[in-house]
């Protein structure tokens, strides 16, 4: 059943088989004549160490092409065959399928940004997560002013969010000391600050923890510049801080009026701007609007190449409005935000949610002046955005979040829908999708 399995089209193992094939009948030949022709030192026994060797190197690479193909499940991704409830055909063609998947980028920071992710890595091992370092309070704002370095929060739950390590390890990585001096530090911001001891930038840092960790895909940070988010209020007030201005805004009474970085010029990494090039999907959010998404796009390299992508640009918008940054914001309030700090339209479709909640967390929520993001359909099409509904409401202890395995699904039915549809080259990519989409529906 095994070679049944591994023969499915797009495994691209039946030509390295036949190849095989071809090696040992040149090999059998070889040897044959050499055996038939060894006691005359002739044109023909020469001819035979030929054939010999062509065999033997025809061997080689089909052996190489098709050892690939098992051990492309450890490389990339880093499956137990043994212990894995699926035949090995199926784990190969899968992770065959998950190499070739569409290349996306998000943009964005905070829980949300990493609960997406692990659902996306489900369909794709092409995944380029851009991420804020504008962070400045709890354990990230400790070590960026103790040690100097870039806030490590947004992007270790980003790396632990694509990795694939054990629960236990994950747990390591995700503990916070509960005494001393490292009270409330999480110990993956520590190990982060180890790797950046030993490299020469923090980029570096975070590509060694992703390769420590297994990372599907890969993580940057959106610069490497000492990047401060600040807020001009309505009412002229200036805050410093990105840990500052969500409070600031609701001590005052006064909305945020524009967040603006220092330095102004800030750099992005190359990496971040090739990959939006050469994305399928650009997705910003789901996070924080004024504190995790928008700063990315403060860095104006990041906003130039949305601008020209021909990438899918989708926006996914909050469940819930945040107290002091988006009270009372629209889906359409959200997006001309982002708008107006990016200076140039970087959307083009908004996947809203339209799940329920119920009265009880509603009412819970309210009270903390947090209320579910008002779609306004009318005015979304005004500005020439498409709006995707669907369900991805989580409750989790008694919060309501995005759940990671229906919001993914729907971003890889816009994807396929939207660009992979018209790409035949993509066939057999397209249809591993379609299949694990309805695998998720059916459950």
């Amino acid at each position: 059943m095994i070679t049944r399995e591994l023969l499915k089209p797009g495994i691209n193992i039946k030509r390295w088989i036949l190849l095989e094939i071809v090696g040992i009948l040149f090999l059998l030949y070889g040897i044959i004549e050499f055996i038939n022709k060894k006691h005359l030192w002739t044109k023909n026994i020469s001819f035979s160490i030929f054939i010999i060797g062509l065999g033997v190197l025809i061997l080689y690479i089909a052996s190489m092409q098709i050892i690939k193909s098992f051990i492309i499940l450890i490389n990339i991704g880093n499956v137990d065959v043994a212990m894995d409830s699926k035949n090995l055909g199926d784990l190969i063609y899968e992770k065959r399928a998950l190499v070739k998947g569409p290349k996306i980028v998000v943009i964005g920071g905070g829980t949300g940004l990493a609960t997406m992710l692990r659902g996306l890595k489900k369909y794709t091992n092409n995944i380029t997560a851009i991420v804020t370092v504008a962070d400045d309070g709890g354990g990230s704002g400790v070590l960026r002013e103790d040690l100097g370095i870039l806030p490590p929060g947004d992007i270790r739950n980003c790396i632990l969010a694509l990795a694939d390590t054990e629960p236990l390890m994950e747990e390591l990585l995700q503990y916070r000391f509960k005494d001393g001096r490292l009270k409330d530090q999480s110990f993956g911001n520590l190990f982060l600050a180890a790797m950046d001891g030993i490299s020469n930038n923090f980029e570096e840092a975070v590509q060694k923890m992703s390769s420590v960790l297994a990372v599907t895909g890969r993580v940057i940070p959106v610069t490497l510049d000492n990047m401060i988010l600040k807020a001009q209020l309505q009412n002229g007030k200036i805050i410093d801080g990105e840990s500052n201005i969500p409070k600031a805004a609701l001590d005052n009474n006064s909305p945020i009026e524009e967040i603006f970085i220092e330095p102004k010029d800030a750099k992005a990494i190359k990496e971040a701007l090739i990959a939006i090039s050469g994305a399928d999907a650009v997705i910003l959010g789901p996070g924080s609007l004024y504190t995790s998404i928008i700063p990315n796009l403060l860095v104006r390299d990041i906003t130039d190449a949305l601008d020209k992508t021909k990438a899918l640009r989708i926006y996914v918008s909050n469940i819930m409005t945040q107290p002091g940054e988006s009270d009372n914001y629209s889906v359409g309030d959200h997006i001309n935000a982002i708008t107006k700090h990016a200076q140039c339209k970087v959307v083009d479709y908004v996947l809203v949610n339209i799940g329920k909640i119920s009265v009880d967390l509603e009412e819970k929520y309210q009270k903390d002046n947090s209320n579910m993001v008002n779609i306004n359909d009318k005015e979304v099409a005004k500005l020439g955005i498409e709006v995707i509904k669907s369900d991805f409401v989580k409750i989790q202890k008694g919060y309501v979040r995005h759940d990671e395995d229906k919001l993914a699904a729907i971003l890889l039915e816009t994807i396929m829908e939207k660009k992979l549809f018209y790409d035949k080259k993509r066939t057999v990519e397209y249809l591993y999708l379609s299949q694990r989409l309805k695998e998720h529906k059916n459950k």
